[in-house]
This record gives C-alpha cells, structure tokens and sequence, in this order.
C-alpha cells in the first residue's frame, strides 16, 4: 500500500544522469528530509514565488533575483520557502553566478533547507522532466497494483465464506490488519486474528459510526496506532463497520477499498435474507423434532447430528449471528449442529460427544444455556423440556447443564412461580383461618405429615394431645375442602406445604 521511494528527494539527487550535488550538511537537516516525496519540480527566479508554489515541490532557480553581498535579502527569501512548504532548492551554476553563492549556503543550513547544486550543462527542464516521469510511472504501478487487488478480490469472492475469504485477502493486499465488525458492534472477523494495539478504541468508534446511523467513514488514532473506519451499507439500515490499520490511504487503496465494501454490502444483506428463510425453515424443523418426529428434518436436510444428542437452549434475539458461528464451527471443525428458534428461545443441537462445544456459543455471545442430558431423536421433546429448566434454573451467563439441577429430588423442582402461586392458593383457607383465630393448623399439618401421619408421635413433636391433633386435622381438611385419610390427598398437601 506504500507508495515507492523514486520520487523522494534523495531519489532525484541520487540520479547519475543528472548530476545535481547535495551542498546541505544531510545531519543538519530535519529527520528524513530527504526522504519526503516530492510533488513536483517548478522553476522561478522571482524574489518572492510563494504565491505560485505548493508545497512539497523543489524548487529550481539561477540566483539572479540574489542581489550580491546582501544576506539579508537572501535569508528572508530562503525563510520564505521555508514557510511555503518547500522541500529542496536547486541553484544552477554557472549562468547568472559561477557558483552556489555562500550566503544562500548559510542561509539554507540555518533554515535546514536542503540546497543542491545543478550542473551547467542540465536544462532545469530535465530535472523536471525526469521527476514526471517517475510520477507518471508511480501512477501507473499504483493502478496495476489496483487492477491486480480488484481481480484477486472478486476470486476471493467466489470462495466458501466469500465475504471472510475477501477481507482476508484485502489484509494481505494492504499489508495490514482488517477486521470487520457486524450491526450489533461484535468483531465476526478479522485478519490476521490476532489482536492489534488500539482495538477498544476502534470497537468504540465502529459502535458509535452505528449508533449515528448514517453511512460514513472516520479516522481513529490511539498512541501510535491509526486506524480508518468505513461504515456498510445505507444510510438507517447499515449492516457493519470494516477496519483497517491504516490511515492516509492514497486514491488507487480508497479503490480498492470502496469495491470491497460495496461487495461486503452486498453480500451482507443476501445473507440477511438467506438467513430469513432458513431460519423459518428451521423453525418447522424444530416443531417437527419437539413432536419426537425427526424424519421431516432428515428429509430436509439430509442428516442431523448423530444421536445420542443433547439439546441446549439460550434466550436471546442474536439467533442470525448465532447461526453464523455455527456455520464456521462446520467448516472449520466439522461439527455437526442443528439451530433454530421458537417463542422458548435459540434451540441448539449437537452430538452428545461435542456437548462442550457449547461453551463457545455462551462466551462469545454473553449467555446462558440450558444443556438436556444426551438423549435419542424420539426423546427430544424430553430433552428439550430439560434444557428448559435448566435454563430457567441458572443465574449467571455460562453452560448450565440439567444434571447439576437436580440436587434436591422431585418436590424441589416444584419452586417454580406457577407451582407456588398454586400451593398458595391451595392453602389460603388455612392461613387465613391461623391468621384470623390465632389458631396453628398449617404448622400442625406440616408436622403431622412430616410423621407420617401418626398422632402420637405428631402430638408429642407439637406439645398437645392426640385428641387435640386430631381435631386440628379435622379442622384443616375441611378448610381445604379435602379428604386427608387417603394417600393422594397428603401427598397433594404436602407438595403445596413445600412449594409455598
């Protein structure tokens, strides 16, 4: 992406048609003076030619504007170039002056002006001539540099994963880092993959071009390390940001750069609406499996993982870029999955053998995932379900498996708000009867079940007759509205006593 040496200063004076000596002392000289690219060579003798310069040019002259033995004119006109932005200045001896007069000598090494002697014998017009040359020769380098980038980047297009294979072959080109991030703000790319100096500073500044909304593109230093955004796609609909660690990109890279993104645009929103449909199909496909029914997606599409499977499930509205990850997890690594979505959230499918896998899903997208016990395709609503609870059972992002869930037996599942609310209302004759009597026939009920339903030992464990007990039970059945002498009955309280 850099541009070649030849039109720097140090390329024209090292020219041996030539001629031209450096008269300037190089260590006297600012850093890499000479190696600043020269805009172009102009020729004047006028005392004060600044209004007609630009700078970075080098400029050539006779001296005769020098009035002899006047250092002070020579200095304010040394001082004047200086100011313009001149790089180089050229006397030509031998016309108006014999040699290089020494005030003008003095004057450049006080300034750091680099001041070089032309040979009598060289037109100024051929020192012109030659630097044109070499620009008109860095211009056609850098276009079949340009040409040679675009045709490598449209085969790069053609590859699996065109959109990563393009960027990754526009790294290459530049000679730099290139990371593209999605509309969300998350890097989905980059190349080379490791991390760079400066990438919070560019993950904030690609999150902020997205939160504007207008296509646009910017530049971001960050101590020593620049980088140049571009934003994709339209303004109000853009689909991510592409970075570059670069800055200062000269017309032909802006080229190669603008067709990048235009095919990065693209691409992009085909995907959108490929993703669309598949993510629709794939909700069929997931019906069909919570129903225990995996013909349907066999025939669809052609194989599923091989089962015994597990089934892990995320509430989150990432499911596109989530199906994305999976997508380069079966190229890369050749690991089966099954994604789709439903109201229950990102239902996700793998071998009971790459279950750990699912890990990578959880932290490169912040979230918590139910994993079901391994299970074949005719139990996959029951593995499904597990995922379910074992979701709603975490409390922290991370893979929350269903077997670590079950630490406290059947009734301890019953904790869930619908059971509670249930048990409550099952019990609230009872509690508003404690409540308004002062009387203990929920404790009393709790105890005398907890013994199994005997009355000595229950009236012992409460300090009170068994005759008293048992009018108590009485009490309580009839509140409840329940016969108690029966084993369904208990077991139906007492499930409402654990969940309440």
């Amino acid at each position: 992406m850099e541009l070649t040496a030849a039109s720097t200063l140090r390329a024209l004076l090292g020219r041996p048609d030539l001629r031209l000596r450096l008269l300037s002392e190089e260590s006297a000289l600012g850093a890499d003076a000479l190696e600043q690219r020269v805009r172009w060579v102009h020729s004047s003798d006028l005392l004060d030619p600044t209004p007609f310069l630009t700078e970075d040019l080098v400029l050539l002259t006779t001296g005769v504007q020098l009035a002899e033995q006047d250092p002070h004119g020579t200095e304010e006109y040394v001082s004047r170039l200086v100011h313009r932005g001149v790089l180089g200045l050229g006397f030509g001896s031998g016309v108006h002056r014999s040699r290089v007069p020494d005030e003008l000598v003095s004057a450049c090494a006080r300034a750091g002006l680099a001041l070089f002697e032309v040979p009598y014998d060289i037109p100024f017009l051929a020192i012109a001539r030659a630097h044109a040359e070499v620009i008109a020769a860095e211009a056609y380098a850098r276009r079949t540099w340009a040409l040679d980038a675009q045709r490598a980047l449209a085969v790069a297009a053609l590859r699996p994963h065109g959109l990563d294979s393009t960027l990754s072959e526009l790294s290459r080109r530049l000679g730099c880092w290139v990371g593209m991030f999605d509309a969300t703000g998350a890097l989905v790319h980059a190349h080379p993959s490791e991390a760079v100096a400066g990438m919070p500073a560019v993950a904030a500044g690609a999150a902020d071009l997205l939160s504007r909304g207008g296509a646009a593109s910017r530049t971001i230093e960050d101590g020593a390390a620049a980088f140049t955004l571009f934003t994709l796609g339209r303004s109000g609909r853009l689909r991510g940001v592409i970075a570059l660690a670069a800055a200062g990109l000269d017309p032909e890279t802006r080229a190669v750069i603008t067709s990048v993104i235009a095919m990065a645009a693209l691409a992009l929103e085909q995907n959108r609406r490929m993703a669309r449909e598949r993510r629709r199909l794939h909700g069929q496909l997931l019906a069909s499996l919570r129903a225990d029914d995996p013909g349907l997606a066999r025939r669809v599409l052609g194989s599923l993982p091989t089962a015994p499977v597990v089934v892990a499930v995320a509430a989150t509205s990432r499911v596109e870029m989530i199906m994305d990850w999976w997508d380069r997890r079966r190229t890369d690594a050749g690991t089966a999955s099954f994604i789709a979505d439903d109201a229950d959230g990102v239902t996700m499918c793998v071998a009971a053998e790459d279950a750990d896998v699912l890990d990578g899903p959880a932290r490169a997208f912040d979230l918590r995932i139910g994993v079901s016990e391994p299970a074949d395709y005719t139990a996959f609503s029951q593995a499904h379900a597990q995922a379910l609870a074992a979701l709603r059972h975490g409390d922290a992002d991370g893979v929350v498996r269903y077997r670590s869930t079950l630490t406290g037996g059947v009734l301890d599942a019953l904790g869930g708000e619908e059971a509670r609310l249930v048990a409550r209302t099952l019990l609230a004759p009872l509690r508003r009867h404690d409540a308004e009597t002062g009387s203990e026939l929920e404790r009393t009920l709790r105890v005398w079940l907890e013994h199994d339903a005997h009355s000595e030992r229950s009236a012992t464990a409460l300090g009170i007759h068994r005759h008293t007990l048992r009018t108590r039970i009485a009490r309580a059945a009839k509140l409840l509205g329940t016969d108690l002498s029966g084993f369904p009955a208990r077991a139906e309280v007492w499930a409402a006593l654990r969940a309440a």
